[in-house]
């Protein structure tokens, strides 16, 4: 179940909120008084309150992560109050506890929150609280390793008394995902996104229709991505909506992994139940460490996007370089054929990183002939050096004469829509343009050379093939590509050129 915490400083508004959110099949909103401004009147909130939708008071101290400005006797009475109302839950700080007795029907939520880190003594923590005549323990911790997540996720799972954890920061996501398959009895959610009340706190409409929430029990199987920074990934958009499509019980969620935390987030991700994993920056070199098989490719291109836990092998794939060949070659003849269409064609590759490595090896291996610029010279040297093809400088990659041109760098990506990496003028109509910056389609790479009337490919069919190609060795099964493309495209925007 999902609760969706409401603040809002008016009494009208936080009951229009209640009643929307119950309209559109919310079962349970936490009512945070402590953002009302002026006197918080107990009796009007709760009066014509939603049927079947269960209400928690809180009125949380600016300590506590909450905006009460009052006294704490004050606050108290509140509490009290709300109690004496028949309120279904009261959220009750662990330290007064013993000043708000039980009365009644309503249910006491016992919380502890910690802005700082999540304590190694959790466990001690949660017994601690266990003594204070709890309904339900909520506990509430910042996550500064994604270790805080699997110990946060299996102390509910252990506990006798109904727990609730969470851990608060983006590192702390996938606590909040996973918690119903972690036997939490809720999780929270915020209204709308744009007002989150927590750290890290996902809006009621991301929960229920990204990840599907309500959905995810003891044997979903977990996927997700890994990297650092994660947030701006819509892999999670895409790879859900293909699940609910399929009907597979499987969630896929976004893990912020620092790179000194891939080790142990290796080692933990059995526990969590993962199943396979999306690798990007910065791990996809790293991650071979942690790898038992690989797949022919990866052996030659050193890197890897795609991960499968199996038993007791841990297999890495490089999907990228497949799903970038299939977008030049379709666009030069057919894809598969042989000879490759690309044998013999000049490309240039902007670029040296993670994104240009296997699209060189595609490349490569289909008989064309590379060369690289990056911004970094030393870069594209070593990347030349790898594959066997030629380097120039940044500056010199105007002067290079190509029938394909891929850029594999970050120009033109959202929010830098404004910038190319080549002028207009050396786009030629008897190239193809190749952008993989996916956010947004249309790039001004892209613009300019259809005006140029350039052949075009761009990032959002390398996206989707991809992933694609990760559905189907996630899963076995084929993809729902049509309702992918669709999905990302909504995420990205509805302007396309």
């Amino acid at each position: 179940m999902i609760c969706v915490a409401i603040g809002r400083s008016r009494h009208k508004h936080m009951k229009a909120e209640h009643r929307h959110l119950a309209e559109q099949g919310a079962n349970m909103v936490e009512l945070r008084v402590d953002y009302v401004a002026g006197r918080v009147n107990l009796k009007r909130l709760l009066a014509d309150r939603p049927e079947n939708c269960e209400v928690i008071i809180t009125c949380r101290r600016k300590e506590d992560g909450g905006k009460w400005n009052g006294t704490e006797e004050t606050r108290l009475m509140i509490l009290r109050e709300a109690i004496a109302e028949g309120v279904d839950y009261v959220d009750i700080e662990e330290d007064i506890a013993a000043a708000i007795p039980r009365f009644g029907k309503t249910k006491r939520i016992i919380s502890y929150h910690n802005f700082r880190n999540t304590p190694e003594n959790l466990r001690d923590l949660h017994t601690r609280m266990s003594q204070l005549d709890p309904d339900i323990i909520k506990i509430a911790t910042t996550a500064n390793d994604p270790h805080d997540n699997l110990r946060i996720l299996e102390l509910m799972q252990e506990s006798e008394i109904p727990t609730v954890g969470m851990c608060m920061g983006d590192i702390g996501t996938p606590s909040r995902i996973l918690s119903q398959k972690f036997r939490s009895p809720y999780t929270y959610a915020t209204f709308h996104h744009e007002r989150t009340l927590a750290p890290g706190l996902l809006s009621y409409k991301q929960m229920s229709e990204i990840y599907r929430y309500e959905s995810i029990g003891p044997n979903t199987a977990v996927y997700g991505v890994i990297a650092d920074p994660v947030g701006h990934s819509l892999s999670p958009h895409i790879h859900n909506a293909a699940f609910g499509e399929m009907g597979i019980d499987a969630v896929y969620c976004p893990f912020r992994v620092p790179s000194d935390s891939l080790d142990q987030f290796m080692r933990d991700a059995p526990r969590l139940g993962i199943r396979g994993l999306s690798v990007t920056i910065p791990h996809k070199e790293a991650i071979s460490r942690h790898l038992s098989k690989v797949d022919a490719a990866v052996k030659s291109i050193a890197a890897v996007n795609t991960v499968v836990f199996d038993g007791s092998d841990t297999i890495g794939y490089n999907t990228d370089y497949n799903a970038a060949m299939m977008c030049i070659e379709q666009m030069l003849g057919t894809a598969g054929a042989n000879p490759s269409p690309v044998k013999n064609k000049r490309v240039l590759v902007l670029g040296a990183g993670g994104v240009a490595r296997p699209i060189v090896y595609g490349i490569k291996s289909r008989g064309g002939l590379v060369t690289i610029a990056s911004r970094t010279k030393r870069r594209s040297d070593r990347l030349a050096k790898a594959f066997d093809c030629k380097a120039v400088d940044w500056d010199a990659r105007q002067r290079v004469t190509c029938d394909v041109l891929v850029n594999c760098t970050p120009l033109g990506m959202h929010p830098n829509v404004d910038v190319s990496p080549v002028n207009k003028t050396f786009l030629k109509p008897t190239m193809l343009v190749f952008d993989t910056v996916y956010n947004p389609e249309s790039t001004l790479l892209i613009k300019d050379a259809r005006s140029r009337n350039c052949q075009v490919a761009t990032g959002v069919e390398m996206f989707i093939k991809q992933a694609e190609l990760q559905f189907l060795v996630f899963t076995g099964k084929k993809a729902p590509t049509d309702l992918m493309r669709e999905v990302l495209l909504k995420a990205i925007g509805p302007v396309r050129y």
